[in-house]
């Protein structure tokens, strides 16, 4: 029976990486266009919640990580995102910082530091204890 439920989990897996790709498409067309905060929000919705497959975290995660790099305006870029967002991004600014390399540290660090000015202690706690979206 373990074996069953192998196949589906990759079947789901493959479903997902599948929707990333696409959505790693239109977030590259955004990124042209110069619409970060669009590609923002197209990179963190639907982000692959209660996922033990780490290639889907990693492939989403690669996603994300081009947009966050993109963005120069952090407070034009937090002012347009909206609260809704900000849990997530969290998440993903913490998975950033572990990474250790250097450009995507500072940058996941300026926009923490702004981010949590904004949302306050809360949003951090909120990140640390949602085991929902596992980035």
């Amino acid at each position: 029976m373990a074996g069953a439920s192998q196949i589906v989990e990759a079947d789901i897996a493959e479903a997902i990486i599948a929707t990333i790709e696409t959505k790693s498409q239109k977030i590259e067309s955004l990124l042209k266009h110069y619409k970060h905060i669009e590609a923002l929000k197209t990179a963190l919705d639907d982000s692959p919640p209660k996922t033990l497959d780490e290639r889907c975290k990693s492939a989403n995660w690669i996603v994300v990580h081009k947009v966050i790099m993109a963005i120069r305006d952090i407070d034009g870029m937090l002012n347009a995102l909206g609260a809704e967002y900000y849990d997530i991004l969290m998440k993903y600014l913490y998975r950033g910082l572990s990474t250790g390399d250097e450009p995507t540290c500072d940058q996941c660090l300026m926009i923490h530091e702004k981010l949590t000015e904004r949302a306050g202690l809360g949003c951090i706690l909120r990140c640390l204890s949602d085991t929902t979206n596992t980035v």
